[in-house]
Formats: structure tokens, sequence, C-alpha cells
């Protein structure tokens, strides 16, 4: 009974704090960029040159100054490297301060995802609760990954993505006594965030129907999506690792980053914020190729540029964008050898195959897709085998997950020695294998 009442103060706390960040991060869009109403892109649009450059430098302002200052004196780490590296400690009021920090920083345009920031106050609040009631380290662990869970369904509307991202991508594994407690903090953190945030699904789309050419383009597109994926995540892995080190290249980085983020945004605004807006559009198939392919190549190497400048922030949603525009581009090819489906499915097929191979979680990946479209079900077949290819084809090649990627080759080995009866590396599944004991006791 202590471990349950536990999982739904989790669920109450993450679906709380998902909504107060969220709307955190309306207020300051609406301040910054000038508007009462529409999509952030759009509020983007209507602003000049010179407003996007000093808001993006105002943004690089606050990411350097709270490296040296806050974030130096309340230092937290990641959710992803908490779990797998710090037995899944992470101090509250430190994880606090980067959580608003990610927040003020998307809001005001830099290439990150906002979904960080209620993971890291779900995990953080978790954690706190956990050791409070003197639980035992498998279940502290647990608990963890729920609330980072938790966070990510209260603000995506997503209840069974987020359960299956703590369990798939965070905790490495799938098993009756895990998946219970995550479904039951994700559904409480939906339910208690649907009172601000409302019910309605985070992209919306028409109800696509399934073409020959589909399945066909899936049996292609997979491979190449896996490819893709490979890249993205060397890429994210190799700016994390050029993150400055030293006091007077933590401010500047981040000044100079914004800076040049702002100056490419006068030309091309669909680069600001985490791509939501974008990957709406490529749903419905309002982006041109010649736009596609420009956001195709900037777009991962803006995100790799801000996460390498040290500013916090997530990478689900920027690596959803990077798939969904793979997807739309090829997809406009394919369409004109063989035309018959909507532009708009070529681009969830893609999204979802570069999402599961970059996070080495297919079933999450799906999932997510399903539910932030609530009309991608039609297209289930083709996206489970591109999903599968895709993924398939980064394992062959042995890169770990998007998330694990950030922590260095030599931290990742010394975890999985740490953990006595760990089966696989942190690269196979995103996460080291064993989290919790071997022999699972119900909670």
């Amino acid at each position: 009974m202590r471990f349950w009442g536990l999982v739904v103060l989790v669920g109450l706390t993450a679906g709380v704090g998902g909504a107060a960040l969220m709307e955190l991060l309306h207020a300051i869009q609406h301040l910054a960029w000038g508007y009462g109403e529409g999509s952030f892109l759009h509020g983007v649009e209507r602003t000049s040159g010179a407003q996007r450059v000093l808001v993006l430098t105002l943004g690089g302002v606050i990411a350097g100054v709270g490296a040296i200052t806050l974030l130096r004196r309340l230092p937290a780490p990641d959710v992803s490297e908490a779990m797998w590296l710090r037995d899944a400690r992470l101090p509250l009021l430190g994880s606090i301060v980067r959580a608003v920090q990610s927040i003020v920083l998307v809001a005001l345009g830099a290439s990150l995802g906002r979904e960080a920031a209620p993971q890291q106050t779900g995990a953080a609040f978790a954690g706190l609760f956990a050791e409070r009631a003197g639980v035992p380290d498998w279940q502290r662990r647990l608990l963890v990954a729920c609330g980072a869970g938790a966070g990510l369904a209260a603000v995506y509307n997503v209840p069974l993505g987020g359960a299956l991202f703590a369990l798939e991508v965070l905790l490495g594994t799938l098993t009756l006594p895990l998946v219970l407690p995550a479904l039951a903090t994700s559904a409480i953190a939906v339910a208690i965030a649907w009172i601000a945030l409302g019910t309605h699904p985070t992209y919306s789309v028409p109800t696509f129907q399934v073409h020959g050419s589909l399945v066909a383009w899936a049996v292609v597109m997979g491979p190449l999506a896996g490819l893709a994926a490979v890249a993205y995540i060397r890429l994210i892995a190799g700016a994390h690792a050029l993150r400055p080190r030293s006091t007077g290249l933590r401010l500047a980085t981040p000044i100079a980053v914004f800076v040049a983020l702002g100056l490419l945004a006068t030309a091309y605004p669909q680069l600001l914020g985490n791509g939501k807006n974008v990957v709406q559009l490529a749903f419905l198939a309002q982006l041109g190729a010649g736009l596609l392919a420009v956001l195709f190549v900037l777009k991962p190497i803006v995100t790799a540029a801000c996460l390498g400048s040290g500013a916090p922030g997530g990478l689900l949603t920027p690596t959803l964008t990077y798939g969904v525009l793979l997807g739309g581009l090829l997809g406009r090819g394919w369409a004109e050898l063989w035309p018959g489906a909507s532009l708009g499915s070529y681009a969830i097929i893609g999204g979802a195959a570069v999402l599961g191979a970059s996070t080495q979680g297919p079933l999450a990946a799906i999932v997510l897709l399903l539910e932030l479209t609530h009309h991608g079900e039609t297209l289930v077949v083709p996206i489970l085998i591109a999903v599968v290819e895709a993924t398939v084809i980064a394992r062959v090649v042995g890169v770990p997950s998007i998330y694990s990627a950030r922590v260095s080759a030599p931290e990742r080995a010394r975890s999985a020695l740490a953990e006595p009866h760990a089966g696989r590396e942190a690269g196979e599944s995103g996460a080291p294998s064993d989290l919790l004991p071997a022999s699972w006791p119900a909670p």
C-alpha cells in the first residue's frame, strides 16, 4: 500500500508540474514574441528579423549566465544520466532550476524539446517521495523512471507512450511488475494535466488511408531512416562531447550559438522551438519540397549546436521533427513514382522510424505517434515495417540511443560493470539492462 500510494502521488505531482511548466512556456512565448493567439510559429513569423535576433540573444545570455551561476551552484544531471550513472538520484532544487531554465530557453526559441523539463521535475519529485518513504532501491528507481515518463505523458497527452518511454527507454525492460506502476502514473498525470491543457491531441491530422504504395515505401524507407538516425545520434554525441568546460566559454558559447540561430531564423523562422509547428505543417503537407530539404539539413545542426552550447533541453521532439522532415521529403519523391497516398502519411511513417531507431525504443515510438495524432492507427502496418527496419539498422551499426549517446563510452562501461546481473550494455536498449533486481518482487 505504501508503494501504490507513492505511485498515485508521483502521478499527481507529474501532472501538476507538467501543466504548470506548459503554462509558463506559453506565457513567456506570448510575452517574448508579442502574440496573443495562434501557434508559436505564426507568432514568430509576425516579428521582424531584428526582434528574432534580439530574443535569441536574450536566450543565449540566460543560458550562459545560468550555466555559470545557478546550474553551477545547484547542479543536476538530466534524467537519463541520473538513471544510469547516479543511482537514479536527482537533487530536487537543482532539478527544478534546470527545468525552469529549459522551459524559458525553449520558449525563447532554442531548438530543443520542451519535454525535458516535466520529465526532470517528475523524476526529481518521485525520488524525493521515495527517499522520504524509505522504499527499497529498486522501487525508488522504478518510481523515478515512472515520474519522468508521467511528465512526458502529461504535456503531450500520451499516457501509454509516456509509460512505454519510462519502461523501454529508461529502464530497458518490460515486465508486469513494472508495467502497472508506469501505466498508473502516466494515466494519473495525463488526467490531471487535462484540467489545464485540455484533451486534444498534440497534432491535428486527417484520417489517413493506407495504400499499397505506403507499404512498399515503408520497406524502402526503413533502412534509410535507420542510417539517418545513426548520423543524427553521432551528431548529437559529438556536440555533447564538445560542451564548454571553462567559465568563459560556458558564458560565451551559448550567446554565440543563440545569436547565430537568431540570424538563421530571419530567413527560416521554422528553426526556432522544438519543431512542433513544423511537424504539424508536414503532417498536413503544407511544406514545399525546397523548405523540407533546407529544414532537414539545418534543424539537426541547430539542435546539436544548442545542446553543445550547454543549454538544457530535450531531444524527443527535435528527433521526431528530423524524422518527419526526412519522411516528408522522400515521400514527395516516391509520390511522383507511385501516386495515391497522402503526403502527410509519409511524414508520420518517417517520424516514427527515425524516433524508434534513435531512442532504441520501437514500441514507445510507435505508440507515441499513434497517441500524438489520434489518427495514425490506419498506418500501423507501414509504421511497424519502417520502425523495425530502422531500429535493426541502428542496432547492427552499433550506435547507442540518443540518450545514452550523451554518456561517454567509459562511463557506460563502468555503469554496466557496476550491475552484477547486467545482461547487455547501455547502447543496446538505451539503458543498462538490470537497473532493478534480477528477481522482480511484486509491488
